[in-house]
Parts: C-alpha cells; sequence; structure tokens
C-alpha cells in the first residue's frame, strides 16, 4: 500500500508539472503568435482576428525596397557576425578553460559583461566609440557590435560542452603520433560541435533581433530589418509590419529548432 500511494502521488506531481510547463509556455507564446493571424488580415490597421483575410501585407512587404534592404542588412550582418562571435568564442572558451593563470575569472567576468549589462548602456558606449572611429551606418560596424553582444552566447555554449569534455581522447592522440592541429581539427571540435552549433545560433538569433545597437548605428542608406520595424511603428500604422514579425517569429524559431533537430537524429543514428 505504501508502495502504491508513492506511485500514484509520483504520478500527480508529473502530470501537475507538465500542466504547469503547458499554461507558462501558452503564457509566454501566445502574444507572439497573435501577430501571425493578424499578418494574414485585409483590413488598413491592426485586427484580430482578421475580419477578412489576404495576403496584401506579404506582397508589400516583399515588394518594398525599403524592407528588403533591411532583410539583407540583418542577414548579412546576422551570418558575418555569428561565424566572427563564433570563431572568437570558440577560442576563449578554450583558453578559459585550460588555461592557468592570473585574472582568469575577472576576464571571464568581463567578457560575459554583455549578458549583463544594461543594452542601452552598450548602445551608448558602442555608439561613441565607433563614432571616432567612423563605422557608424557601415556593415562592419553593425557585425562588429553585434558581435560584442554575440560572444559571451557562444563561450556559455561552448564552456557547457567542455565541463563534460574527457581529455584523456586528447592524450591518447598525442601518443600515437597527432601533431596539435590533428588533434583540434579531428577530435577537439568534432567533440564540441553540439555546443559549438548552439553558440553559433544563439549569436545569429542574437544580432537578428538587436534592436538598441542599431538604432544608434542605423543611417537613411543602411538599418535592420527591426530598426526598419521600430521606425514602422513609430512613425505610422503600417500593418506590413505583422508580416515582417511573423516572418522574424518564424526565421528564429526555426533556427533555434534546427541544432535540436540534427542533434536528436544523430543520437537516433
Amino acid at each position: 500500500m505504501p508502495e502504491t500511494k508513492s506511485r500514484t502521488a509520483k504520478r500527480t506531481i508529473g502530470w501537475g508539472l507538465r500542466l504547469w510547463v503547458v499554461a507558462v509556455s501558452v503564457l509566454l507564446l501566445a502574444p507572439t503568435l497573435v501577430v501571425i493571424p493578424m499578418s494574414f488580415g485585409a483590413g488598413q490597421t491592426f485586427e484580430f482576428p482578421p475580419k477578412e483575410w489576404s495576403l496584401r501585407w506579404y506582397e508589400e512587404f516583399f515588394s518594398s525596397p525599403q524592407w528588403m534592404d533591411s532583410v539583407l542588412t540583418s542577414v548579412q550582418a546576422a551570418v558575418l557576425t555569428a561565424v566572427l562571435a563564433t570563431v572568437l568564442g570558440v577560442a576563449a572558451a578554450i583558453g578559459l578553460d585550460r588555461g592557468r593563470f592570473p585574472g582568469r575569472e575577472m576576464l571571464r567576468s568581463a567578457m560575459m559583461a554583455p549578458m549583463i549589462v544594461p543594452g542601452i548602456v552598450v548602445a551608448i558606449a558602442i555608439y561613441a566609440t565607433f563614432l571616432r572611429w567612423h563605422l557608424n551606418g557601415t556593415l562592419l560596424g553593425f557585425v562588429l557590435a553585434h558581435t560584442v553582444l554575440a560572444v559571451p552566447f557562444v563561450i556559455t555554449s561552448v564552456s557547457a560542452s567542455l565541463a563534460g569534455y574527457d581529455r584523456t581522447v586528447e592524450t591518447a592522440a598525442a601518443s600515437l603520433g597527432a601533431s596539435g592541429w590533428t588533434i583540434v581539427r579531428r577530435i577537439t571540435l568534432p567533440l564540441l560541435a553540439p555546443g559549438i552549433a548552439s553558440g553559433f545560433v544563439f549569436a545569429f538569433v542574437t544580432s537578428f533581433d538587436e534592436v538598441v545597437i542599431a538604432l544608434f548605428l542605423q543611417t537613411p542608406d543602411i538599418r535592420t530589418l527591426p530598426v526598419q520595424m521600430y521606425d514602422s511603428i513609430t512613425l505610422e500604422i503600417d500593418p506590413t509590419i505583422a508580416a515582417a514579425s511573423s516572418l522574424i517569429v518564424v526565421v528564429t524559431t526555426a533556427a533555434l529548432l534546427l541544432p535540436q533537430l540534427i542533434r536528436r537524429r544523430r543520437s537516433d543514428a
């Protein structure tokens, strides 16, 4: 009897936790998902639920040079930021994990600062610095600024992979005559691949969704998609923003789910 009661209690707690997770997920996702039906409305303003369904705002979005230029800028900046942040973040994570030098923890905390410091503070600092370097309003400026924000995410992701990393395989490879570069290329990086891939995705999403720094660095000739959306909602009521928001939701969700699907496929294989 006591065992039966214990099993019943565990099942009750299990179902309770599942219902709680579902409720929290709905609370977090529902406001975001509302924008998707709104993007298919045919009215001149925002309507939920739409009285009539249409693709007019997607047509307006894809036919607008301003929106397309902002999408291209965001994609370029996000891809370049993800590549640069991944390279720097992987090197920094490995160095912090294996290095033994004074001030290592202080250096780690300094690298994590962009995740903690308010975005507006970082934006003002970057704006003042880039103004001297003439990087405002350039793609390079967007990439460097977003890399500052993205590197901590890569370091965190790769450091989590390094926490369970067994370095004896590197020692075994070295004892068999493998060079240092061969060990890194054939052993270290493949074993850290899940963490590297997650860091790359987080860096891409961080750059693609960032708006505060982009508002400071933008010019009439170059602006990212979030900045274009901000201007669209503050300067005029343009329902095209609903289509842009839906595309951002789809892109970021796909980017976050893709590594999970690849990891699950590998584990099944």
